[in-house]
């Protein structure tokens, strides 16, 4: 098949689940064409059956604001009449989901049909999309899609009572690439980190207020209280400067290091032992699931898509949104010995191959032949 793939390019999951399924299936012999306004983080390699096409944004004072989806518009249309494309996947709805119409209806006055696919990834849902001012656009496009896939039912759910949905919704569950994310030999680095042999504990986001990262230095200030640990914190965002003030006002900033936006995150998460995501709400929660691709075991909130991913009592524990203290006991129950840390261990890797990409991207193969198939679309080879 000959795909177009939409995505954000930022480090954001809806834009890494794009380029990782464009790669696989890339790998399987098909041609991807991801369409976005920059070069995505993840698309860090050559192959010959996959293009990067950027969307230009030309720039007139007449505007105040960029017309982006006019553009990405346009660069839909031309890249589906030259590639020939057969079929077009959008990730997150706004404003992918309203473009890819105004494309295919641009396109069908061309003589040229092409289906698209919508998967919803989470905040196009469950945030943005439930805003007055896009939800009518939301609710439209996604009507008007070929097909439409969210990543849990939990979103799935979300999306049926926050907006008129009349259309089929299919889940399809984030994945992983378990050649990428698995245990790497890096005792060296975890030296450095803790040289008295402490137990590492980790975070990784975006450090949005909906991310609770003010919760994981809470948790781990009762975590350590009890047992030697680092803390590191992978990521940036605008929650920064509160949890560098809550880490002073804790005194526990000796024990906190604040790593930033890393590409090879699966290198940290090899020498780490606990991984912390205490989210207000996750659609699923890819973050989670690649530190337990990396043998840490979870501690998280029990809200949104979380808990079909974290198996309670096996690859970790759940507790309620904002329940720091359990969180906490809960921590070291995992951490206070090498032989439950270890099983743990082992279970998260066991709970993340369910998600391995050579599992997941098959349904979406199959599901991109139900969708070409009742669009009587010829299928290219």
């Amino acid at each position: 098949m000959r795909i177009g793939v939409v995505c954000y390019p930022t480090f954001g999951g809806s834009g890494v689940v794009a380029v990782e399924l464009g790669k696989a299936l890339s790998d399987k012999g098909h041609d991807i064409h991801v369409i976005t306004y920059s070069q995505p983080v993840r698309l860090d390699f050559f192959s010959a059956n996959l293009a990067y096409h950027e969307v230009t944004i030309p720039k007139y004072p007449l505007f105040q604001y960029v017309p982006y989806e006019t553009a990405l518009t346009s660069k839909v249309v031309d890249v589906a009449i030259h590639e020939k494309l057969d079929l077009l996947h959008v990730h997150y709805a706004i404003p992918h989901a309203s473009a890819a119409f105004m494309a295919q209806q641009i396109l069908r006055s061309k003589g040229v049909n092409m289906p698209f696919v919508t998967t919803l990834h989470g905040t196009d849902i469950t945030l943005v999309g439930k805003d007055p001012s896009y939800e009518p656009v939301v609710t439209f496009a996604i009507n008007n899609s070929d097909g439409v896939t969210t990543v849990s039912e939990s979103l799935k759910r979300d999306t049926y009572s926050n907006f008129d949905i009349k259309n089929e919704i299919e889940v399809i569950p984030n994945f992983i690439d378990l050649k990428r994310f698995s245990r790497k030999p890096k005792e060296h680095f975890k030296k450095a980190i803790a040289p008295n042999n402490e137990r590492i504990v980790v975070h990784t986001s975006n450090f949005r207020k909906v991310k609770r990262v003010q919760d994981v230095v809470k948790v781990f200030d009762k975590v350590s209280k009890e047992i030697n640990a680092k803390l590191l914190l992978i990521g940036d965002g605008p929650e920064r400067v509160k949890i560098e003030e809550l880490c002073r006002e804790l005194g526990s900033c000796d024990d906190i290091r604040f790593l930033g936006k890393q590409e090879a995150i699966e290198e940290i998460l090899s020498v780490c032992d606990l991984f912390i995501m205490p989210s207000e709400t996750e659609s699923f929660g890819l973050a989670a699931l690649e530190a337990m691709a990396c043998q840490v075991p979870v501690i998280s909130s029990n809200s949104g898509g979380i808990p079909e991913l974290n198996q309670e009592g096996f690859s970790g524990y759940l507790s309620k949104v904002g329940d720091v203290n359990d969180m906490a006991q809960k921590a070291i129950s995992i951490l206070k010995d090498d032989s439950t840390l270890n099983m743990f261990k082992e279970n998260a890797l066991v709970q993340a191959r369910k998600f391995d990409v050579n599992q997941i991207m098959p349904l979406y193969e199959q599901y991109y032949q139900k969708v070409l198939a009742g669009n009587s679309v010829k299928v290219s080879s």
